[in-house]
């Protein structure tokens, strides 16, 4: 089977012309701010820049605003909601595709990676209660087998993005060094990663503009 390529800044730009007149407000500005940062990502020649940059439109994307208003039950469980919706309606399969074929190997080491568990990191940083954050890697190369095998890809998504997701907070938060030498097999994979799965993610959503997106925090404001 031969894989699609990824769709283009240009095609996701020229679609959403087409069709944004009967785009709910809410949506259409997810969408709009969504595709503008997948544009900004795809004009970036380096690989920390690229993964922000994606990072920031997967959050145009997803974010709802009662994610601001309450105690957030995690950012693990607004992924899987998102991914749960996107799957259900992604019905050429092409998540399921550029999990299990065009980027099986990047996310198997990223999997594999201690660098990008944040158990791992909360025990070097001294936090008590992360002693066997050996053992908790290996029970989650484990869960992950077992999504893996059983063709789960809601929760083989989730993984790999609560692997992103400490990647993110290492870039954002100061944690790393621009263009470094060392993590770059991470972000050179979790760029690859998101520069896919979000013009996809964002192409689904608007093939399906009636359902609930959510609203975004920050509407626009005259």
């Amino acid at each position: 089977m031969t894989m699609r390529t990824g769709l283009t800044h240009s095609e996701l730009k020229t679609k959403q012309r087409a069709i944004r007149e009967g785009f709910p407000e809410t949506m259409g500005l997810r969408v709009h701010r969504a595709i503008s940062w997948i544009g900004r990502a795809e004009a970036c020649d380096e690989d920390d820049g690229k993964f922000i940059f994606l990072w920031i439109a997967f959050n145009a994307a997803y974010a709802d605003e009662g994610d601001f208003q309450t105690i957030q039950p995690g950012e693990r469980a607004a992924f899987a909601d998102f991914f749960g919706k996107l799957i259900a309606l992604d019905e050429q399969r092409r998540i399921y595709d550029a999990i299990w074929q065009r980027f099986s190997g990047p996310v198997r080491l990223l999997m594999d990676n201690r660098y990008v568990f944040n158990p791992f990191w909360q025990h070097h940083n001294g936090i008590a209660g992360f002693e066997d954050w050996e053992e908790r890697f290996k029970a989650s190369s484990r869960a992950f087998a077992q999504a893996i095998q059983s063709g789960d890809t809601k929760r083989v998504l989730s993984f790999v993005f609560d692997r992103l997701y400490v990647l993110r907070n290492q870039l954002v938060h100061g944690g790393s060094t621009w263009n470094s030498g060392v993590n770059r097999a991470q972000v050179r994979d979790g760029a690859a990663i998101l520069a896919f799965l979000m013009p996809v993610f964002v192409d689904l959503m608007m093939e399906n503009p009636k359902e609930d997106w959510g609203r975004p925090f920050y509407p626009v404001v005259e």
